[in-house]
């Protein structure tokens, strides 16, 4: 029988396992600094996003463990005419999770929650190197329109 999943605002409690969770692939594990103690840098951030009302940290939990994260900002935009935009970060399914559906509820949750702020626009990037993660998202009907660019400042 397969667990419930519930998906809810993280709490602080929440955050090492979302850390565990950003570390754990090939490229979060060159970016991220998982140990215990926390770097103070993750708690700082988690403490700016969970007082901004534009902000969401969703973390989709099986009543044991957090086995998902996701991260959804909600940005005003004078195009589309003065539309909503909800953009998608930081996705992640525990290990044990992955290839088990959770990582299609997460992102449907997002896009309902989406849709009950009136947005009228869901985007997300994913790195090119992940191929996977691309063909997931286009499974779930994201498509490719733009060309994203960044640029690192430190």
């Amino acid at each position: 029988m397969e667990k419930e999943i519930n998906f809810r605002l993280a709490t602080r409690n929440d955050l090492e396992q979302i850390v565990a969770m950003l570390a754990d692939d090939v490229l979060g594990s060159k970016r991220e600094r998982y140990g215990l103690p926390l770097p103070t840098s993750y708690i700082k951030a988690f403490k700016a996003i969970s007082a901004d009302p534009n902000n969401e940290l969703v973390v989709a939990d099986d009543g044991n463990e957090v086995i998902g994260v996701l991260q959804i900002t909600f940005t005003p935009y004078l195009t589309h005419q003065g539309g909503w935009r909800a953009t998608i970060e930081g996705v992640r399914t525990s290990a044990s999770s992955r290839g088990k559906g959770v990582g299609t509820k997460l992102i449907n949750y997002a896009i309902q929650r989406a849709e009950e702020r009136g947005c009228h626009l869901v985007q997300l990037t994913t790195d090119k190197q992940r191929p996977d993660a691309i063909r997931f998202y286009e499974k779930l009907g994201f498509q490719a329109t733009h060309e994203g660019m960044k640029l690192k400042l430190k």
